[in-house]
């Protein structure tokens, strides 16, 4: 094994010996909150006993919708109470993204919310990579896709009004995306996520848009 190798093997997460309950609900709203008992095994100790509580937030899709002939990435603008609260910025500026709903594969839900939240659907998508935004308290699993899309002729206002969404797309250059990084005026985990992705792969975007469809 080569130094890489080995640095890799470091870095890379990890499987747990642990023995975990069955969970008990907290609450339930728009999504279950639980509690686990977990039993910590560990090299000639005795097991750390710990408690956690969990939002059962589950998959999600994320996608960073580019046209590629225009050279520019559609962006979009929703109220965001946690963003309110925090900053006092709630109308935030994020990616297309939602909830994987049963019998879909992330690739449908991603195609489907493409059609929600900006009005235009992907001529190709190429899956990414996969993340756990907050896995201190929830379980949810977003994987991102690079969708490729003809941004010249945007709708002003998308969302579902069965779920009272209010979402307003719109297209910058790509170079304001990226730039947008250093600005500090966006914090959604999603939205940078996906512009450092863009920031590192922008002179390869042609080779991947020619990768496999997702």
């Amino acid at each position: 094994m080569n130094d890489q190798q080995t640095t890799a093997a470091i870095i890379a997460d990890q499987a747990a010996e642990v023995t975990i309950s069955e969970p008990s609900l907290i609450g339930r709203g728009f999504m279950a909150y639980q509690r686990f008992d977990i039993s910590l095994h560990r090299d000639g100790e005795p097991p750390l006993q710990q408690r956690r509580d969990l939002l059962r937030a589950n998959k999600v899709a994320a996608v960073l919708p580019v046209d590629l002939a225009r050279g520019e990435v559609v962006l979009i603008r929703q109220f965001r109470l946690t963003a309110h609260l925090v900053s006092g910025r709630g109308e935030m500026v994020e990616i297309v993204a939602g909830r994987v709903d049963p019998g879909e594969t992330p690739a449908e839900a991603a195609a489907r919310e493409c059609v929600e939240e900006i009005g235009a659907a992907p001529s190709r998508l190429v899956e990414l990579f996969s993340v756990l935004p907050t896995p201190g308290i929830t379980d949810e699993s977003v994987t991102f896709f690079l969708g490729l899309i003809d941004a010249s002729n945007l709708p002003e206002r998308c969302g579902l009004a069965e779920e009272t969404e209010e979402i307003r797309p719109f297209a910058v250059p790509i170079d304001a995306a990226i730039a947008a990084l250093d600005s500090g005026l966006v914090a959604n985990a999603l939205l940078v996520s996906a512009l450092q992705w863009l920031a590192l792969h922008r002179d390869r975007l042609q080779d991947y848009a020619k990768h496999p469809a997702a």
